[in-house]
């Protein structure tokens, strides 16, 4: 049994009920056993948290951890969706599976030090031998809790679709790689550090029986559905032309609604589509960072809120933000809606609750996201005796000033991130093999 008393933060956010000052945290075995003012700590390790602000470690719903590699690509800079997609699709060809590893382990290091525990990725390309398995052992490498999702292309340039045709697949061998990294990898049970998700990536790259075969593999097996939908104007303009309907009706028709999914972007659904997706409790995974990034639009998180869809936090894949700081995300989230709505649209604790309980609903959790007896124990740790945090009158200033990085970061009570530092993975050494292969894959 191992126990840790993190002793007299500043402020705990609990998420679940009101700010505690002055308040310790104690921990076994991973489980957050108590949240108070002046605990004993019996055998506990102590771990002194005055200075500080601690949240729930934040949820990342959406990222493409491959990108990493393939950060401000020059002729994908200034390049809308799919202008941008045909400038890296070349280049994604080339990776190798160490380069997926790479990739992975470079963008949920640079999550971590952001305040996230916990991690969804979407990776639907498999060029040259790599597997899904090559980010599940980085994610294991790095230390995050993470939520695998089997992508895939099946519709290739020939046959009308985006991708380069040697980047698609069959579709009978997606659903049997589907059924493997499932009966691989996914654990069901509370607390579960992997879980599977099933993911063709878009509308304009595989079938519609594509889609609705996922859908009926993903529920036989209880694992959760994701997609990227109505990203922008392109997107909606090739469902209506391909389809025949809006993206949402074409979800819905395939099964790709209810709890157990959530869309990625969103930014064009309209008022139709939003009741949708409350009604059947579908969620989103909210990317304002490269919906900027990529001039997709400012997606209506206000309206969707209202109407009580669930909306979690993604910071997208490294070649449309080209960065991964889940903290900034939620900053950007607040500041958009207040552009499109009025100052008073999103405050700073909700945009918080989006990036922690939101994010941990859309994946389908009730053991992360909040601090409270029972919870598992992922904790962000935020040092407030810095200059970005000097002259704040309320632990709000954490989405509103700062500071961008943790000092610790706990997941299931290990210490991931410690004094600013990632404990788990040398990152000069892997930054180095960054520069390596970036020379290698722009020759």
């Amino acid at each position: 049994m191992t126990e840790l008393l993190l002793r007299g933060a500043d402020q705990v956010v609990t998420m679940d009920g009101p700010e505690i000052a002055g308040a310790d945290i104690l921990v076994r075995d991973g489980v957050i056993l108590e949240v108070g003012v002046g605990l004993e700590p019996g055998g506990a390790e102590v771990i002194d948290v005055a200075g500080t602000v601690i949240t729930p470690g934040l949820v990342n719903t959406h990222h493409h951890l491959f990108q990493t590699l393939t950060r401000a690509v020059p002729k994908a800079q200034d390049a809308l969706l799919f202008g941008w997609l045909r400038v890296l699709y070349p280049i994604w060809a080339r990776f190798t599976p160490d380069d997926m590893r790479l990739s992975a382990e470079l963008g949920l290091a640079e999550l971590a030090l952001s305040g996230c525990t916990t991690s969804s990725d979407h990776l639907y390309l498999f060029p040259n031998g790599a597997r899904l398995d090559d980010t599940i052992e980085a994610a294991a490498t790095v230390g995050l809790r993470f939520h695998a999702t089997r992508g895939a292309m099946s519709i290739g340039e020939s046959a009308g679709g985006l991708p380069p045709d040697a980047l698609v697949e069959r579709e009978a061998d997606i659903l049997e790689d589907c059924l493997r990294v499932i009966d691989a990898f996914h654990d069901p049970a509370p607390g579960a550090l992997v879980r599977i998700g099933v993911a063709p990536c878009s509308p304009f790259s595989v079938s519609r029986e594509l889609m609705r075969d996922a859908a009926i593999l993903a529920r036989d097996k209880g694992v959760g559905l994701h997609t990227h939908l109505a990203e922008n104007d392109e997107d909606v303009a090739y469902s209506l032309e391909t389809f025949g309907c809006r993206p949402g009706t074409y979800a819905e028709e395939l099964g790709w609604t209810g709890p157990d999914v959530w869309h990625a972007h969103c930014v064009k659904l309209d008022a139709a589509e939003i009741d949708l997706f409350a009604r059947t409790g579908t969620g989103v995974a909210h990317c304002p960072c490269s919906n900027c990034r990529l001039g997709s639009g400012i997606a209506p998180i206000r309206a969707m809120r209202d109407r009580g869809v669930t909306v979690g936090l993604g910071v997208d894949g490294s070649a449309s933000n080209d960065r991964a700081n889940l903290i900034g995300e939620a900053r950007q989230a607040m500041l958009l809606q207040r552009v499109a709505r009025g100052a008073d649209a999103m405050s700073a604790r909700e945009a918080l609750e989006i990036a922690t309980l939101g994010g941990a609903k859309a994946l389908g959790r009730d053991d992360i996201g909040r601090i409270a007896p029972g919870c598992r124990a992922d904790l962000a740790v935020w040092d407030i005796s810095g200059i970005e945090s000097a002259g704040s009158w309320d632990s709000a200033a954490l989405v509103l000033a700062g500071p961008q990085r943790v000092r610790d970061l706990f997941v299931e009570g290990r210490r991931i991130v410690e004094a600013g530092r990632l404990a788990t993975v040398d990152l000069p050494a892997r930054a180095e093999d960054a520069r390596h292969a970036v020379a290698r894959l722009s020759g």
